[in-house]
């Protein structure tokens, strides 16, 4: 037992490095992401009169009068079609209206940037999709998992979300990624099934691709995604939650207004953890359009599902959630539940339209956002009762009902 406390130690210890571990040396890794002139343009009348009514009669429909504290934007090829800022930072004081520049926590929609991330760094040759983890965690205790099974959540990995607290984690320390990591070696939660085998929603697969991001960058997480997405695509209220934004940033509510407080698990990023606005969020969407950031069969790998062992509508690509319709429609989207936080990020790649929906007093409600897909397309998302909540682990893809 005392040599395998030590070789712990010794294993945590050379993990403690990730974030100042010197950063692969390949061809251009000194160039800076170009920036890309952020402008916002509003569609004309006639296009807003078009789906106006419907927007306002869905929100009526879903929220009344209250219920619904946050902003929401819904875009037609990049041109802003509706943009509401409804409530207040906080619904209890009601001091302070939202407005264009409150930053939301993303809560799973978070994941979007992770997974873009790394496919980023694939594209520039720094890591393999078909990498094992154990070539950047020394002696991972899980065989045979791929950063690619971390992106489509594949890997089996127990979720750190629902492991911690069973297994005796003190709440009142605040984890950090290297203490998910940590966790693996040490308290050993068995996995779910095989490596590869099926799909299943995991957190713990973010928080580790934050690591891998930061061993191969040499820089910690909130600084990359800084450098390479926020800071050239001029989401400049964008930004990766760090321990002195406790006091600044945005708070979530229950839906009957208790505000939450900060929980053992709220440092960890990666599944988590971006903050953004709605305004921003349509530029990371656009961008998402043009081959400024990423080569388009990069773009392709990402929204292309990887889950197929049921049948269904439902998959999960490398780092999105899919919805593929038998008439050849793709929604590309995810959504996000954090505490009082529900979000929705939807794309439409085909018809370039953008729906998206932030809040943060907990309300289910958010999730019937996608029914607003049938605006510009036959997406057969009206009838829809089931929203899929991103619930973190309790939606499965490739069948069941949505």
């Amino acid at each position: 037992m005392k040599n395998r406390f030590v070789q712990l130690l010794i294993v945590l210890v050379s993990l403690s490095g990730c974030r100042n571990a010197e950063p692969a040396e390949t061809p251009g890794s000194n160039i800076k992401p170009p920036v890309v002139t952020a402008s916002f343009t509003f569609a004309d009348k006639a296009i807003v009169n078009r789906y106006e009514s419907a927007i306002q009669a869905f929100m009526q429909r879903n929220f009344g009068n209250r219920g619904f504290n946050g902003s929401y934007l819904i875009a037609k090829d990049g041109q802003i079609i509706t943009e509401e800022y409804v409530g207040y930072r906080d619904p209890v004081l009601k001091d302070q209206a939202l407005q264009e520049h409150d930053a939301f926590h993303l809560a799973s929609v978070s994941k979007t940037f992770t997974g873009m991330a790394v496919l980023k760094l694939w594209e520039e040759g720094k890591l393999s999709l078909d990498d094992e983890l154990s070539r950047y965690f020394e002696k991972f205790p899980y065989k045979n998992i791929t950063v690619k099974m971390l992106l489509n959540h594949r890997s089996g990995l127990p979720n750190y979300t629902n492991y911690l607290d069973v297994y005796g984690w003190n709440k009142k320390k605040l984890a950090s990624n290297l203490d998910v990591l940590a966790s693996l070696y040490k308290m050993r939660p068995p996995i779910q099934f095989t490596a590869g085998r099926r799909f299943s929603y995991c957190n713990t697969n973010y928080a580790l691709l934050a690591l891998i991001i930061e061993k191969i960058s040499g820089q910690s997480f909130p600084e990359f995604m800084d450098e390479n997405f926020f800071i050239p695509l001029q989401m400049n209220d964008t930004y990766v939650f760090r321990p002195e934004d406790a006091n600044g940033s945005m708070p979530s509510f229950e839906a009957n207004n208790r505000r939450y407080g900060m929980e053992f698990m709220d440092l960890v990023y990666g599944d988590k953890n971006v903050y953004s606005t709605v305004r921003d969020m349509l530029k990371w969407d656009q961008a998402l359009y043009s081959d400024s950031l990423f080569k388009p069969e990069t773009l392709e790998a990402a929204f292309q599902g990887y889950s197929y062992e049921k049948s269904g509508m439902r998959n999960y690509g490398l780092g999105w959630r899919l919805t593929e319709l038998k008439n050849g429609k793709k929604i590309v989207y995810h959504n996000g539940w954090w505490h009082g936080n529900n979000t929705v990020f939807i794309r439409l790649p085909e018809e370039k339209a953008t729906i998206i929906m932030l809040g943060n007093r907990y309300n289910r409600g958010i999730y019937k956002a996608k029914q607003l897909c049938d605006l510009f397309g036959d997406y057969q998302q009206s009838n829809n009762l089931f929203q899929d909540p991103d619930a973190d682990g309790s939606v499965s893809v490739g069948g069941g009902s949505e």
